[in-house]
């Protein structure tokens, strides 16, 4: 054996190692390993019971990842900081004990109490609400057998296959860790780093780059599983099932100038709209929609339900409207609720199992052990939003942040004192469902979870083209700001595997010729039948519900228009806001003052869902000569929203360049109100926008 080297060399003297060890330690610093050193065979794959099988809790390369990734912030979320809470209720329609013997899904006369919070993904707490984001739906239920917790987004796929890449992926898309920039913004390096080199990304890369990312309300969102789950009746019999959220307001977006303006003008202006629709009593609501399947119809698919990149469209398995969610409660306190509220996918009732995804899987352990930091140890149960509200009967006693006091001399079980209470209860506990399992142990991605480019083929072509044009545009503006040449023509050979046409228009926006080596795909995309379920074009509803409509007006307008208008908007449910040159208001030729909800500099169009501009003569050439006013009709126009005005106001329209074209209605009498509600109900004119704009 060589001897070792002496423990205290002399100075300057050079250290020599044996050859083999010499070796060995070179080869290691190019080895990704554990904490403690372990080598690591696979870091793209947990350790799983068959390809397709459970995760195993013995994986400690994925525990330990998860677990240092959980507990790097202290104590703002990691994810999902940014948040927007409310309390409500859920009612099923009827009895689902054909599918679950779930207690909250058997009685239509039962109010199920439910928390709800709503958030971004990437940024901080102090972040604004419009970044280009997944949205988090997230919903607690009080129920009498314990609490369920329902973990979803508004968009029904991931970016990632298997927990081991969660970590990876919020790290990619955080804040570049040596400046601490961008702040919830994913048009950077390290994002388009990570997911050009990991193709299962690029179905929720055009879910993303969608106007999905870009909500116009939280109350106009849906919300999605994402997860394949599990349903058991009494009978024990067995389904999968995929949940949805659709809001009884219809689903809706705002355009990407829009957002960037709207994150500076209010930063806060998705959790305002949610606080005040509530306040005034226009309770946002949602039906909850199940897509039940059994597990031939499962084989079936042409994809796998257990990879949660991948969505089942409601053209093959239509939806099941079961219930409804209604928020009627704003939080007494947003720091103790919103902030303290503890959502964890391992909260299921009997009737509700979770199936073997493996980004699932993974989420089960993260939850919980997140928590631990945040919320200052385990009795985060204890605080008021996160315990149940049925009864809680255990043994568990102690730990950090105890705020109950548990009597008695027993903490342990069995045990003969008082009776024994409480024991397990055979009948009333959960069970899991007798799934069989055979499999070898193993870190390997399932061959099934392969195709990484059909769907998200299928997601763009089933676009309208205004909506093809809106995604051409948010990968050409996210690419641009990649300083990495070879990283954007990485990104751009995905597109093309895509869609021709999609590579085509972000090329031609981005002003690059260069070809990268084409992608050779493990699958090669198929041409799905496309899904016009998933466009929000195609599926718009035509109302007024829940929109608002921002009327400019200056002294000597005509107030009968107005009070005609506010109570046609009143009876489709909308509301209407006065802006003026000053918050003071205006008077009309009347001579009444009529105050204003906001100034023009306050209440910018980008606001309002539609605008109606009420000026006299005199008042709209005042408003021509002030840029704030411009601009406030100039957006309007832009953003293809239907503009009413008073042929008074023509000298403005003129200034911010507004042609007489669909949607630009002039309001001579108060009988023309009538085609302007109607059109104002079908949302925005997008025959305007190839007019005004190119993608790109």
């Amino acid at each position: 054996m060589p001897s070792r080297p002496s423990s205290k060399p002399a100075k300057n003297a050079a250290i020599t190692e044996p050859a083999e060890t010499h070796q060995t330690t070179a080869d290691l610093k190019q080895t990704l390993t554990t904490n403690h050193g372990v080598p690591i065979s696979d870091n793209q794959n947990s350790l799983k019971a068959g390809v397709r099988g459970p995760t195993l809790i013995e994986d400690f390369v994925l525990r330990e990842k998860i677990t240092h990734f959980d507990h790097e912030r202290i104590p703002e979320r990691i994810v999902h900081a940014r948040g927007s809470g409310a309390h409500g209720y859920f009612q099923v329609y009827e009895s689902l004990a054909d599918i679950t013997k779930a207690a909250f899904l058997q009685n239509p006369k039962v109010k199920t109490e439910v928390f709800v919070r709503f958030s971004t993904v990437a940024g901080g707490a102090g972040s604004g609400d419009m970044p280009r984001d997944v949205r988090g739906f997230a919903v607690k239920f009080y129920t009498t057998e314990g609490n369920y917790d329902l973990v979803g987004n508004n968009i029904p796929v991931f970016f990632i296959q298997d927990a081991m890449k969660f970590p990876d992926l919020v790290h990619s898309v955080k804040m570049e860790p040596d400046r601490g920039f961008p702040q919830a913004a994913s048009a950077h390096d390290n994002f388009w780093d990570f997911v050009s080199l990991s193709p299962e990304t690029m179905h929720m890369l055009m879910w993303t780059m969608s106007d999905r990312a870009i909500p116009r309300s939280l109350r106009m969102i849906e919300g999605f599983g994402v997860h394949t789950f599990r349903l058991v009746n009494a009978e024990g019999v067995s389904h999968f099932v995929k949940f949805h959220w659709r809001p009884k307001l219809g689903t809706a977006s705002v355009l990407w100038d829009e957002a960037v303006k709207i994150n500076g003008a209010d930063p806060d202006f998705h959790r305002r709209d949610l606080w005040e629709a509530i306040e005034k009593g226009d309770y946002p609501e949602w039906e909850l929609g199940l897509q039940v399947f059994d597990e031939k119809t499962a084989a079936g698919l042409d994809f796998d339900v257990l990879d949660p990149t991948k969505l089942i469209p409601e053209e093959i398995i239509p939806l099941r409207m079961v219930g409804k969610l209604v928020l009627n409660r704003n939080p007494d306190n947003f720091f103790a609720e919103t902030e303290q509220v503890a959502f964890l996918p391992s909260n299921i009732v009997p009737g509700i199992e979770f199936s073997n995804d493996p980004l699932l899987q993974g989420r089960l352990f993260s939850y919980q052990d997140t928590q631990l930091s945040r919320l200052g140890g385990p009795n985060f149960h204890q605080i008021p939003v996160n315990a149940p509200r049925c009864p809680m009967h255990n043994f568990q006693r102690d730990g950090l942040r105890q705020m109950q006091v548990p009597k008695g001399r027993v903490n342990y079980e069995p045990n003969s004192f008082d009776g024994g209470a409480p024991r397990e209860n055979p009948t009333r506990g959960f069970i899991s469902h007798p799934e069989e399992l055979d499999g070898t142990k193993l870190r390997q991605r399932s061959e099934t979870f392969a195709d990484h480019y059909s769907q998200a083929r299928l997601f763009f072509r089933s676009m309208s083209t205004p909506e093809q044009n809106h995604i051409i545009s948010a990968f050409a503006f996210e690419l641009a700001k990649v300083k990495t040449k070879a990283i954007r023509l990485r990104m751009l050979s995905h597109l093309a595997t895509i869609d021709a046409d999609l590579h085509a228009g972000v090329s031609e926006a981005l002003g690059i010729q260069e070809l990268a080596e084409a992608m050779l795909p493990a699958i090669p995309p198929r041409d799905l039948k496309p899904s016009p379920s998933l466009s929000l074009v195609h599926k718009a509803p035509v109302t007024l519900q829940g929109r608002k409509i921002g009327v400019l007006i200056t002294d000597g307008f005509d107030s009968t228009l107005l009070m005609s208008l506010q109570q046609r908007a009143k009876k489709e449910k909308a509301v209407v806001a006065i802006i003026a040159p000053k918050v003071g208001g205006a008077v009309d030729s009347e001579g009444t003052l009529f105050e204003a909800d906001f100034a023009i500099s306050g209440g910018p169009s980008i606001f309002f869902d539609a605008v109606v501009i009420l000026a006299s003569e005199a008042g709209a050439q005042d408003l021509a000569t002030q840029a704030v006013a411009v601009n406030w009709v100039g957006d309007a126009f832009a953003h293809l929203k239907v503009i009413g005005h008073t042929p008074e106001a023509q000298p403005l329209l003129d200034k911010a360049g507004v042609l007489a074209v669909d949607g630009v209605l002039p309001l001579p009498a108060e009988s023309a109100l009538t085609q302007y509600i109607s059109t104002a109900k079908k949302g925005r004119i997008w025959e305007r926008e190839c007019a005004l704009r190119r993608p790109g």
